[in-house]
Order: C-alpha cells, then sequence, then structure tokens
C-alpha cells in the first residue's frame, strides 16, 4: 500500500508537469498567462482531495479525460504563422484558431478534470494511512516526479514518452478491470506518438521545436512552440533581407571587435555576422541547447565551427556573472522565448536581460569605448524604456534606427556606447515627455509598460476563482468539513508565494534554466521532507513559538535583496541562497506538519490546504504591481492569518514528544 501511494503520488506530480509543458507548445495563448495550467491543476488536486472520501469513483475515468484532453489539444492547436506579412493566431487543419475564451477555458476545464480524477486515486491512498506518514509518502512520490521529469527533459524526450509512463503507472495502480483502460490509454499514447514523430521536430528542454525544409539560398525557418521564432540565413541573405542587423559594425566604426559577446546566439546569424566584420573573437551564449546544435548543422556559413567561436549553452545572465571578459561589443540579438520559465511564476526565459541591472552588469564588462546594440521588434513605449536605460546607465544616449515590423512593433535598433565615446547616427534618440520606469531585478517585466495586471488576466482570474467555488461546490464538500481547516488553507496560499519567491531568486542568482528550476522544486521538496521527518520524531509543547524563526526568516530573505549576492562566488552564493529560501519553508512546513498530524479528516485538510495554492497563485499576479520582493509581505500576512485561525489548536494541551 505505500508503494502505491508513492507512485500514485508520483503521477499526480508528473502528470502536473507534463500538463504544464506539453499544452503550452501547442498552445500560444498560455505564453501569455504563464499559470493558467497550474491554477486548474491546483484546482483539480484539491477537489480530488476533497472527494477522497465520496462515493463513486473518478479515477477509472483518468485514462478517458487524459485522450480527451490529448485529442483536444491536437485537433484545436492554437499557433502562430505569418499570413499577408503579419504574424497571426492560426488553428490545425487549415482551420481558423480557436478564440481565447473558448480555448482557454476548455483547457482549464479538462486539465482540472484529469488532475481531480487522478488525485481522488491518491486521496482514496492516502486516506488509509496516519496523516503525517501519509504526507511523507506524498513528497516521497512527488520528488521522484520532479527527477523522472527533469531527466526526460534533459535527454529531450518528446511527449510519447510522457504518455508512456503515465500509462504504465495507470495500468499498475488500477484497482480492477484493468482492461478497461488500456483502450483510452492506447488512444492517449497514440495521439502523442502522432505528435512527437512530426518531421523535423525536436523538444529542448525548454520548447517544441520545428525546422521547415531550407530554401534555395540555404535560409531554414526555425518555429518555436508553433510561432516563428528565427531564420537560419547565409551572410549573402542577410546583407539583402536583414540590413538591420549590421547597423552596429556601421554606426561604431573604427571598433577594435578583439572579443564580441552575441547574447541569444540562436542558430548563429549574429555569430556570422560578427566574424565577417572582423571580430577576432566571439563568446555566443544561447540558453537553448537545441538552438545551438541547429546552428551548427543547418547554418550555411558554419559559424559554430569557426575556431574563433566559444559556445556557450546558459543563460546569460548567468554567464555575466561568472566570467572576468571583457567586451568590445556587446548585442542582444532579439532574445525573446515566449517561454515561461515556470508554471509558478511570470517570468519568462530572457526577463532578467533587460533590467537596468543587467546593462549596468554589461557596462562592467565593456573596455573603454565599448558599445551596447540590441534589436528587435518593439512597441514605441518599449525601445523609449530600454534607450533610457541605456543612456543612464552607459551615459550617452544611444543611435535609434526605426524600421519597418510586425504589425504596432516596429523594428528597432538602438546601439549605445560607454561613456562619451562617438557614433555615427542618422538620429539619435531625443527622451520623450513620458517613459515608462527602467525594468528592475525585482519588477523584471520588460514588456509590461505600467504597473498593472493586463485586463485580461484580471478577468481571467476572476474566471477561475468562480469557477475554483463551483467546482468546490459540485464535489460535494460541505464548508462545515473545510472551515475547521481555514488555517491550513492560508498556509497553501503561503507556500506558493514562497515558492515563487525561490523560484525567481534562484532564477536571478544562477540562471534562468531548467537544471536551476528543477534543483528548485527538490530543494523546496527536500526542506518539506526533512520538517516532516522531524515532526515524526518531536512534537513541541508551544508549536505557537515555531512561528518566530518562520517569521525570522522571511523577514531576512526580504531585507536581503538577491543583487547584493551577486557579487559572491559561485558556492557562497548557492549557500546563502539555500539559507535564505529554504529556511522558511522547512519552518513553514514544520508548522503544517505538526497541525496536520492531528487532523479528523486528512484527505479534506490536505484537499483544503492545496486549494489555498489557488489563491496564492492568483496572489502572485501582485508582482507585475508592486515586484517580487514584495510578495513577502504577503506570504508574512497569510502565515499570521493561519496562526491566528489556527490558535484553538496551538492552544491544546499537548504531551512533550520522545
Amino acid at each position: 500500500m505505500r508503494r502505491r501511494l508513492v507512485l500514485l503520488s508520483f503521477l499526480m506530480l508528473f502528470v502536473e508537469l507534463g500538463l504544464i509543458r506539453w499544452t503550452g507548445a501547442y498552445n500560444v495563448y498560455l505564453s501569455f498567462f504563464t499559470n493558467f495550467i497550474l491554477l486548474a491543476s491546483f484546482l483539480g488536486v484539491g477537489v480530488g482531495f476533497l472527494r477522497g472520501g465520496a462515493s463513486g469513483s473518478l479515477f477509472r475515468f483518468a485514462p478517458l479525460l487524459l485522450a480527451a484532453l490529448v485529442v483536444f489539444v491536437a485537433v484545436f492547436p492554437v499557433e502562430g504563422a505569418r499570413v499577408e506579412g503579419e504574424l497571426r493566431v492560426v488553428g490545425g487543419f487549415g482551420w481558423p484558431a480557436l478564440p481565447r475564451w473558448v480555448s482557454l477555458p476548455s483547457l482549464f476545464a479538462l486539465s482540472f478534470l484529469v488532475m481531480a480524477s487522478i488525485t481522488e486515486g491518491v486521496a482514496r491512498t492516502f486516506a488509509r494511512f496516519e496523516p503525517l506518514h501519509a504526507y511523507r509518502l506524498d513528497i516521497v512520490g512527488s520528488l521522484l516526479g520532479i527527477v523522472v521529469f527533469s531527466v526526460s527533459s534533459f535527454f529531450g524526450a518528446p511527449p510519447v514518452v510522457w504518455g508512456a509512463i503515465v500509462s504504465i503507472g495507470l495500468v499498475v495502480v488500477a484497482d480492477r478491470n484493468r482492461w478497461r483502460a488500456l483502450v483510452p490509454l492506447a488512444a492517449f499514447v497514440a495521439v502523442l506518438a502522432a505528435l512527437s514523430f512530426v518531421p523535423d521536430t525536436s523538444w529542448s528542454p525548454y520548447q517544441r521545436i520545428q525546422t521547415a525544409p531550407a530554401e534555395a539560398d540555404g535560409s531554414v525557418e526555425i518555429s518555436v512552440n508553433g510561432r516563428p521564432h528565427q531564420r537560419v540565413m547565409s551572410l549573402a541573405t542577410m546583407r539583402v533581407e536583414q540590413t538591420f542587423r549590421f547597423q552596429p559594425y556601421l554606426q561604431a566604426p573604427g571598433i577594435p571587435l578583439e572579443n564580441v559577446l552575441i547574447i541569444g546566439a540562436g542558430s548563429g546569424n549574429d555569430v556570422a555576422i560578427a566574424l565577417s566584420e572582423g571580430a577576432k573573437h566571439v563568446d555566443a551564449v544561447e540558453i537553448d541547447p537545441v538552438l545551438a546544435r541547429l546552428g551548427r548543422d543547418l547554418h550555411p556559413d558554419h559559424p559554430y565551427e569557426d575556431p574563433r567561436v566559444s559556445v556557450y549553452v546558459e543563460d546569460a545572465r548567468a554567464f555575466l556573472h561568472d566570467t572576468d571578459a571583457r567586451y568590445d561589443l556587446v548585442i542582444f540579438a532579439i532574445p525573446d522565448s515566449l517561454t515561461a520559465l515556470a508554471g509558478q511564476s511570470s517570468l519568462r526565459l530572457e526577463n532578467y536581460l533587460f533590467t537596468e541591472e543587467a546593462i549596468e552588469e554589461v557596462r562592467d564588462h565593456l573596455v573603454p569605448g565599448g558599445v551596447v546594440a540590441m534589436y528587435h521588434y518593439y512597441l514605441p513605449a518599449v525601445a523609449d524604456r530600454y534607450a533610457d536605460t541605456l543612456d543612464r546607465v552607459l551615459g550617452s544616449p544611444p543611435c535609434i534606427d526605426v524600421g519597418p515590423g510586425a504589425g504596432p512593433r516596429p523594428r528597432v535598433v538602438l546601439t549605445a556606447r560607454i561613456g562619451s565615446g562617438s557614433l555615427v547616427c542618422d538620429r539619435v534618440w531625443q527622451r520623450p515627455a513620458f517613459v515608462a520606469a527602467a525594468d528592475t531585478d525585482d519588477h523584471p517585466f520588460p514588456y509590461l509598460t505600467s504597473r498593472r495586471i493586463p485586463g485580461f488576466s484580471l478577468v481571467a482570474l476572476a474566471a477561475i476563482l468562480l469557477a475554483s467555488a463551483i467546482a468546490v461546490r459540485l464535489s460535494g464538500a460541505r464548508p462545515g468539513e473545510m472551515r475547521p481547516y481555514l488555517d491550513l488553507f492560508c498556509m497553501g496560499a503561503a507556500f506558493l508565494l514562497l515558492e515563487t519567491t525561490n523560484v525567481v531568486r534562484f532564477a536571478l542568482l544562477f540562471g534562468t534554466t531548467w537544471f536551476v528550476n528543477a534543483l528548485v522544486f527538490a530543494g523546496i521538496l527536500t526542506s518539506v521532507f526533512l520538517a516532516i521527518e522531524v515532526a515524526r520524531r518531536w512534537r513541541p509543547r508551544r508549536p505557537q513559538l515555531l512561528y518566530v524563526p518562520l517569521f525570522a526568516g522571511i523577514a531576512i530573505a526580504w531585507a536581503i535583496p538577491p543583487g547584493t549576492l551577486l557579487g559572491f562566488g559561485f558556492w557562497p552564493r548557492f549557500l546563502a541562497a539555500v539559507v535564505l529560501g529554504f529556511t522558511p519553508v522547512f519552518f513553514g512546513n514544520l508548522i503544517f506538519a505538526d497541525r496536520f498530524r492531528d487532523v479528523a479528516s486528512s484527505t479534506v485538510a490536505f484537499g483544503t490546504n492545496l486549494l489555498g495554492a489557488i489563491a496564492g497563485g492568483i496572489l502572485e499576479y501582485g508582482a507585475l504591481v508592486v515586484g517580487y520582493r514584495a510578495l513577502s509581505f504577503g506570504v508574512a500576512g497569510l502565515y499570521a492569518l493561519a496562526l491566528v485561525l489556527g490558535r484553538s489548536h496551538l492552544r491544546a494541551a499537548r504531551p512533550m514528544a520522545p
């Protein structure tokens, strides 16, 4: 029975991670609402636990629901394509794309039902154990889920591998009539196989990558998660079609180019240009290993094979933290991923590249008179924000070159030189009457030009709250059953915010890579496991005193901005990040474990706690307004509310455990 609970908990987390990664690869709407599937999953997990003692079983429908979800995604994808020169969303099979108000609610409902059905199976087994022991086994299964999912991502496993693992697990844990699950599971795996073996499709640790057949001039179109992303082009083609990439060299004539840094090197176009302009050495930094490999294999000029080039597959900000190299020219070569770092935050892979602190780090790696250039299809307000940041950090206004772009986003090239060095400009940027405040490491949202939550997100969050209330009501749970566990609800919300703050802290300090992200979640679950082990062996007479180190840990983590650790070496920085990040996690879960051991209904209590995570996920959007550090006040406030709501439990007399 213990193995069954571990396996079911493994499946629960593994399916959740798979849904977040896989659905986002086929629906571009999810690129702009990053934790949508996460919130649907938490609702499903919470409702599944609330139904742990209900009559009838949703668990037997899990294979059928999984098949329905993958069929929906396969038949109704939402991708990007150029139509009459404009980037538009399109559907599959030549059909128009489903509108957002149809596509997103459908994905939410199906993801919720899949997670609710699987979790109900977890809950029915969970209830057979003493609460703390069940929680311990659940965490063990979740750790296994993180490890297996991370390993499969590392090896670029396509969706069919994810589907096969899930299907085998569901067959193993099936109670009876196992054969009934085989038909929907076969359909589930077959659809994933059909999607996995589409020609010229690869899966990186971050995204789905497709390449089109090479054109006559050797050009190759690359799409990422169903959107045109970049195009491998020869130097000859770029000199005709993409002359803007040569602007920095024309605007800074005579620059020695002893050492050049390309951020977002991708398939190698900008590296090839730097070499053609006489660069003695180029450091090419690209976060996605598959894009770097495609550049090596497909680029007609073979820039990555040139001995003057060093390729680094890592996060560019982390590269800047750890290198002592100095550069004549640094180019931000359209590093725009549209890929979320994790379901727990609104960060995209490139968000920390454009903050004021990031530009200061670039400045510190420039030789005297060094040049910084960036180009992309920017909204005018975003272009002005970046130009203003370059002006203030480097000490001189940048050259600006504007050309035809994509819809409301013109193509913009910004080139700036440190200090008073001169550039050859047709036009120097002039500060307009209003410029959006610079992005910072605490508020790293480069494309959000005001501190507000977008209107569509507000509508979607309100709809999620309404859907959550309806789902809980329909689950059969009675408010009276959940009321004694409102303190656990607050703890669930606080814990989700703690996860978010840890994700963004480690992303800043060590890079927005899949490996760092996996280590953060493994570290969080390990901290939870250690807290459970302590709680199993020790029971405090006055559990309210555990809130003292918890609040102290939250306060210290808030008082020390993550950026202050960037000057440390790797290991001191890592040790400080672990202590600051995981101390509140440990004490928060020690408090939870001590409270959870005495609950009358472990499934209702745990379900209430997990539903609290939905509230935490919604509160996380507050970072768009107040920044990530301020989320610590939300964490402290939620734990303070849990302390008040759980005071009757805290006052109860208890013996000292041996």
